[in-house]
């Protein structure tokens, strides 16, 4: 008579599925994001917290191509953790993109209440235009104004102290 297979002590459950949110973007786009890295976003954060995540999200004013970027993002963040120095290299590479796009994330991350996204973008900004003249920001970014020259000398004038 043989007896039944007994369970080891070392066998463990089989691993619980990952919960999937879906984010469809303003050009249709469907994107799924695991649950820990959606809630990186307070705005995602609120509607799983709310029972509204079970079909998937519209993300009205982010492209999808944008939006694979910030699901990108809040993953490798999730899957880093908050404290993993190695990140810095990451995020520095994940933001060295053109102008527009860098602005789209930081649009994104405003929108959706991502506040390491929105802090990198600023900072990335920031990082551009310090130590600049007014004219060096204009063409940086190809700004364009809408003044006259006496208009703008004008400005110039009655604000000398922001141009020191």
């Amino acid at each position: 008579m043989s007896s039944p297979p007994s369970a080891s002590a070392s066998s463990s459950p089989p691993p619980c599925p990952k919960k999937m949110i879906t984010l469809r973007s303003s050009d249709g786009a469907t994107f799924e994001i695991e649950e820990t890295a959606a809630l990186q976003s307070k705005t995602l954060e609120n509607m799983i917290h709310e029972n509204c995540a079970s079909t998937p999200i519209p993300v009205p004013n982010i492209t999808g191509e944008v939006l694979a970027g910030v699901v990108e993002f809040c993953s490798k963040h999730a899957e880093a953790g908050v404290d993993d120095e190695s990140l810095g290299a990451w995020d520095e590479e994940f933001v060295a993109v053109d102008h527009t796009t860098l602005f789209d994330y930081i649009r994104a991350a405003n929108f959706l209440e991502i506040p390491t996204l929105l802090d990198l973008g600023c900072q990335t900004v920031a990082d551009m235009i310090r130590g600049k003249t007014p004219d060096e920001i204009k063409k940086t970014f190809n700004i364009t104004t809408a003044c006259t020259q006496e208009e703008e000398e004008e400005v110039r004038r009655e604000n000398q102290w922001a141009f020191k």
